[in-house]
């Protein structure tokens, strides 16, 4: 027999019995749709961890008292006894470190702000140096950034973001008015381009101003997280970050052969934190979808092994007439091969489907991509091979004068 015929017998048994193959098609869909699903998922919550947590802009760094990103919370603890970093630290960096481009610092707390009757509460303050606007990821949307004056005279103005114009200033121009956050009033000179939630956090609920204002507003107590731009390229990246570390644990006292008392953040450190983390949920994840793929597989075998006794009569007939055993194993394996791309394709179609969904109605980047579709091609398609041998070799093995002595 050729593949042809091959074929048209297989789609032939298959239209025979409507119900048999829905339900063998069900089992698998849904094994494959749970994997598709699950994957689009996992490749979305990479792509939104390097888009929003991560985004450093090029070739930036950080380097605070306390660690950006970690799992075990004793760190944090023994980092809290670390000294601050101040200023002075920032100066030195700024005139020592070759590699550097531009050399800033942040600090930050949360306050409520104030505008009218109306009230935004656990609103982040940022305190920024005037060179943040050429290192930070914020772009601004309307206003302007403050100045290296007004920075140095710890001018009250400040930039906002649009989750505080959304509610201070709804349908109004906020440039030119004062917001109040305490007894301090701000002249708000700037706004931002809207950033989106993070993992259901608010990323636009914040109020940056100049850092020598924050630091006159909230203390000098308060350490700085230094953020600094190299000068371009891998290696001067790597350079600026080695320049820094050194002038750092000279500054601190850091003793040769003992951690440092500061640490350094930059995007590959939280890609490579979450990677460990989603690693886990990952491998959890297709786990289980993969013990629904495996199910599906489970009903194809059953359903196939009642179809072989069903039609053993027919086997026997064909046997007969000069089919050998290789086109009965051919014929079942086609049927279970058939069966498993159908239900493979729905599978991927549900599963983009839900991604798709994800993407459209929530913040969270689902990520749907090409090589995901064909793995769950492949995967439906060994899924049928693997689960349908048994039954086809069983068919191929049937003594032709004892299938025809079968009644129907």
């Amino acid at each position: 027999m050729d593949t042809r015929d091959t074929l048209s017998l297989a789609i032939d048994a298959i239209r025979a019995h409507k119900l048999r193959a829905a339900l063998t098609i069900l089992g698998l869909t849904m094994g494959v749709a749970t994997l598709i699903t699950v994957m689009t998922i996992v490749q979305g919550a990479n792509t939104y961890v390097e888009t929003k947590i991560a985004n450093l802009g090029t070739n930036v760094f950080r380097v605070a008292k306390t660690p950006f990103a970690v799992v075990d919370f004793t760190v944090v603890v023994k980092a809290l006894k670390n000294k601050n970093i101040h200023p002075e630290d920032l100066y030195a960096v700024r005139e020592l470190c070759k590699a550097c481009e531009l050399v800033g610092a942040s600090a930050s707390g949360s306050l409520s702000v104030q505008f009218g009757n109306k009230q935004v509460d656990d609103t982040s303050i940022i305190g920024y140096t005037p060179n943040m606007v050429d290192i930070d990821t914020r772009t601004v949307d309307q206003g302007r950034y403050f100045t290296e004056s007004e920075d140095r005279h710890a001018a009250y103005v400040c930039l906002i973001g649009s989750s505080v114009v959304e509610q201070l200033f709804p349908g109004q121009n906020p440039i030119g008015k004062n917001i109040r956050t305490g007894s301090q009033e701000f002249l708000v000179i700037g706004t931002f381009e809207k950033l989106g939630a993070v993992l259901g956090q608010d990323q636009d609920n914040y109020a940056i101003i100049p850092l020598n204002t924050y630091l006159k507003v909230r203390g000098t107590r308060s350490s700085l997280t230094l953020e600094i731009k190299a000068s371009g390229g891998d290696k001067n990246f790597n350079d600026a970050q080695g320049e820094v570390t050194g002038i750092m644990r000279t500054r601190r006292q850091d003793q040769p052969g003992k951690e440092e008392s500061f640490f350094v953040g930059t995007a590959q450190s939280y890609i490579a934190l979450w990677q460990s983390i989603s690693g886990s949920f990952f491998a959890v994840f297709v786990m289980v979808s993969s013990i629904s793929a495996v199910v599906g597989g489970i009903v194809i075998m059953n359903v196939m092994l009642v179809s072989v006794s069903e039609r053993t009569r027919e086997i026997g007939v064909r046997r007969a007439l000069g089919a050998t055993q290789q086109d009965i194993l051919t014929q079942f394996l086609t049927e279970s091969l058939i069966q498993c791309v159908i239900g493979g394709i729905f599978g991927i179609s549900i599963g983009f489907a839900c991604a798709s969904a994800l993407r459209n109605f929530t913040s969270f980047p689902a990520d749907v991509q090409l090589w995901v579709a064909i793995l769950g091609v492949i995967l439906s398609s060994v899924i049928g091979l693997f689960f349908g041998i048994y039954p086809a070799r069983k068919a191929a093995q049937l003594d032709p004068v004892t299938a025809l002595r079968k009644e129907t």
